[in-house]
């Protein structure tokens, strides 16, 4: 029996056929249309129904050019299944170089919406109805917010030989956090309707980290090969198995003032080690900020500017530190050349 077309906003995708969609979003107050960029690859043969998405935060760009490195490998022209391909989910945010949309709202906290819901709400329906329903697996890309960034990473709900976590330990990140569901994410609604997801979490808003999307090309065809869609063994090095972490929290800055880092993300640190001080623009005020666990530094602050209570370094624990800390050293020793804005 031939295998049917894969249809999505009124257009055919034959199989052994790619195409590119204008999915439509909705309308500017200018009665402009505003469409959704997608890429359906419809596979001969019967399989998975991968979704990858980046730009869900508006300013979350590294996911945008993962998805564009995705769909020019070799390796997706000829696989079982389908994978929709979504390099910007919100488009209105990326217009704007914003991680919300024009009504402040965050769009990973609007699933499932509802079709007379917030635009919030609205969009999140449309991707709902049309690509995450459909989907049997997915991988939603992210980074760090803006002035923040992040050690690459998988943020996932893991439970001991699930499909999440076989995901998981195929995509090769150095660190993998066991987290818990955020209401109204498209993590908890995917989830909780028994699609295995993970989240990416990798470098910097409004930046271009190679260091977080070479990887993460990388982790996506790993995880496409680990679910039979991709035939052939991995060719490149596989980085050491990654650690999942058992917590993580924030060391905040003690006073207002101007932060000046002792320590480099992806730094192992021991519990009341010195990460930073924080001081006035004269000098005479300093508090320290120091290691709230032993663990390893997998998100920090980019801007030196702090206000008291904001979260500066963000540490992950492990129970096998010195393996988590080697996984790591492993990574960075993958990337070629080494890069200085990660170390």
């Amino acid at each position: 029996m031939a295998r049917a077309p894969f249809t999505l906003a009124g257009c055919d995708v034959k199989p052994g056929q790619r195409q590119e969609i204008d999915f439509p979003v909705a309308k500017l107050y200018t009665h402009t249309q505003l469409h959704m960029p997608v890429e359906v690859v419809h596979g001969r043969k019967d399989g998975p129904v991968l979704l990858v998405c980046g730009g869900i935060h508006g300013d979350e760009i590294n996911g945008v050019e993962i998805v564009r490195r995705l769909l020019r490998s070799k390796a997706i022209n000829s696989i079982r299944g389908t994978l929709i391909a979504v390099p910007v989910v919100n488009v209105f945010g990326f217009l704007q170089q914003t991680r919300y949309l024009p009504d402040r709202r965050d769009l990973n906290r609007c699933f499932p919406g509802s079709e007379s819901g917030s635009l919030g709400g609205r969009i999140a329906a449309l991707l709902r109805e049309e690509m995450v329903d459909r989907a049997t697996h997915i991988i939603d890309l992210h980074t760090g917010a803006i002035h923040r960034t992040n050690l690459p990473q998988i943020r996932a709900q893991l439970s001991p030989g699930s499909e999440t976590e076989q995901m998981a330990d195929a995509f090769g990140a150095p660190v993998v956090l066991n987290a818990e569901l955020r209401e109204g994410s498209l993590r908890h609604y995917a989830q909780n309707r028994g699609i295995p997801v993970l989240t990416y979490e990798a470098g910097e808003a409004l930046r271009f980290d190679e260091w977080a999307i070479a990887p993460g090309v990388r982790g996506v065809l790993r995880v496409m090969r680990r679910l039979g869609m991709l035939s052939g063994e991995q060719r490149r090095r596989r980085p050491a198995p990654a650690e999942v972490a058992n917590g993580s929290s924030w060391a905040r800055a003690p006073i207002d003032g101007i932060l000046r880092p002792k320590v480099r993300l992806g730094a192992r640190v021991a519990k009341d080690e010195l990460l930073g001080k924080v001081a006035d623009p004269f000098g005479n005020d300093e508090g320290e900020v120091r290691a709230v666990a032993d663990g390893i530094v997998i998100g920090m602050s980019r801007l030196p500017l702090a206000n008291e209570g904001e979260a500066l370094f963000h540490i992950a624990r492990f129970d096998a530190i010195e393996e988590a800390e080697t996984a790591i050293e492993s990574f960075h020793s993958s990337l070629t050349p080494p890069p200085d804005s990660l170390y």
